[in-house]
């Protein structure tokens, strides 16, 4: 779906509402989950009557060579000789009581590797790690989508030459800047040379579609620095872009310097939105449809056959301990921090677990009707192509319109609606692609968003 922009974003001012609040890559977000009791959360028991005929699988490998200043996500610097070992030996322990608890009528639709960085294991460790999907828990590499996470320095020949032999169809590399010294200014130390270079190998290695990780809203950033990142990443024709916001959170190398104010001040809303607009507006110029307000395709791109699939839809397995698993009852995950020491504590809990302490779920959020109303109202509404209705009405045997009358009467008045698209569709106006980080938590239900603000950053 090609997204033509309307008179709608100069009716609606970007100084109305905060563009720029969270992004919502998962509904509801971990610091909302609080400690399950052990007797109520068996696998066994969670996954007993869950459809299991399209899973989709995550692994989590939580190391990376360095930590970016923007990045609050889970995940250690390095790994102490030995470390990765254990770690992988602790993920076949819970690949064992997972399989125990699925039983064997468990298949998989797509799997995907991420991070931290995965990549950063050698190509050993990589190839017992399809190994721990395939034999561990029967999902077969070769006739699924298989995604992978990868940075340059990481992104090697025979790291590269296993994914690939093993049926890796994408693989998304983290640029985040082809200009050095914005690359500098986020703390993300590399060299164009060397990015260039990691493309060239991935390129050579066959892996059908390539992903490329832009931020924009850099300190310094124009649109001119902007287009020659946009420019660069567009010379090797990649199958999909990811433009990301950048946001300063707290308890990252960013937010020590500079303060973490939520949100940001106007100026800096203003820089990202005008540099979001430009850069959705290039790619649409070149060939690319725009999936979400952060992805774009390449109209020509192979089609894997994972480009539709939702893994909250269908049910979520992940292993490793920065995962999280979906049932229709109950998401769950291990304990979850931003801080260093804190992970590194979480890294070594899971790695001296027993056999038996897999067999449980530790930490989640257990899922009412409501919750699952939201969770696919978001999902679907914060795709490009929208949300029939009437496969909303199916689901839930009710219409969006009674169910949120009030935030998408809201909606509509900021001109975040596509007009139209008629009765049948819920689908964002460019506007609305534009504030997806602000409408989507305007969904979070009174539960989660008290959660959230209890929850203390560690």
């Amino acid at each position: 779906m090609t997204m033509t922009v309307t008179s709608a974003e100069a009716v609606v001012a970007p100084s109305a509402v905060r563009p720029y609040q969270q992004y919502v890559y998962a509904y509801p977000h971990k610091t909302a989950y609080r400690p399950l009791a052990r007797e109520r959360a068996s696998l066994r028991a969670l996954w007993a009557d869950e459809p299991k005929d399209a899973l989709s699988l995550y692994f989590h490998i939580p190391f990376c060579e360095v930590r970016c200043g923007f990045c609050n996500l889970f995940t250690r610097i390095g790994a102490p000789d030995g470390l990765t070992t254990a770690y992988l030996d602790a993920m076949e322990r819970q690949a064992a009581a997972v399989r125990e608890a699925l039983g064997d009528g468990a298949r998989y639709a797509n799997a995907a590797f991420g991070g931290g960085t995965p990549t950063f294991l050698e190509a050993a460790e990589l190839e017992r790690l399809c190994d721990l999907a395939e034999h561990g828990l029967g999902a077969d590499l070769a006739a699924i989508p298989l995604s992978v996470e990868a940075s340059p320095a990481t992104a090697t020949a025979d790291r590269l030459a296993v994914l690939a032999a093993r049926g890796t169809t994408r693989l998304s590399l983290g640029v985040q800047s082809f200009v050095d010294s914005e690359a500098r200014t986020a703390v993300r130390p590399q060299r164009r040379a060397d990015v260039e270079a990691a493309l060239a190998r991935i390129r050579d290695a066959g892996i059908p579609v390539l992903n490329i990780d832009l931020i924009y809203g850099i300190d310094g950033q124009t649109e001119q620095s902007w287009t020659r990142s946009l420019d660069a990443a567009l010379a090797w024709r990649p199958e999909e872009l990811y433009l990301y916001p950048l946001y300063v959170r707290p308890l990252t190398g960013l937010g020590r310097h500079r303060g973490s104010a939520p949100g940001g001040d106007a100026d800096w809303d203003e820089q990202r939105l005008r540099l979001y607009r430009h850069g959705r507006d290039h790619l649409l110029a070149r060939g690319y449809q725009q999936v979400s307000m952060r992805m774009f395709r390449r109209t020509d791109a192979p089609a894997t056959g994972g480009e539709d699939y939702a893994c909250q839809s269908d049910g979520m397995v992940g292993l490793g301990c920065g995962s999280r698993s979906y049932t229709s009852a109950l998401h769950y995950s291990f304990d979850y921090a931003v801080d260093m020491h804190r992970i590194r504590g979480i890294i070594d809990d899971y790695t001296a677990r027993a056999a038996d302490d897999f067999r449980h779920a530790d930490f989640g959020w257990e899922m009412t009707a409501d919750e699952s109303r939201r969770r696919h109202l978001l999902q679907s509404l914060l795709q490009a192509e929208g949300m029939p209705v009437a496969d909303y009405r199916a689901r839930f045997s009710s219409a969006p319109g009674d169910d949120f009358a009030t935030e998408l009467d809201r909606f509509r008045e900021r001109g975040w609606l596509d007009g139209s698209a008629g009765p049948e569709l819920l689908r964002l106006s460019p506007e609305g692609l534009a504030h997806s980080d602000a409408l989507g938590p305007e969904l979070f239900s009174t539960a989660v968003r008290e959660r959230m603000a209890a929850y203390e950053p560690k």
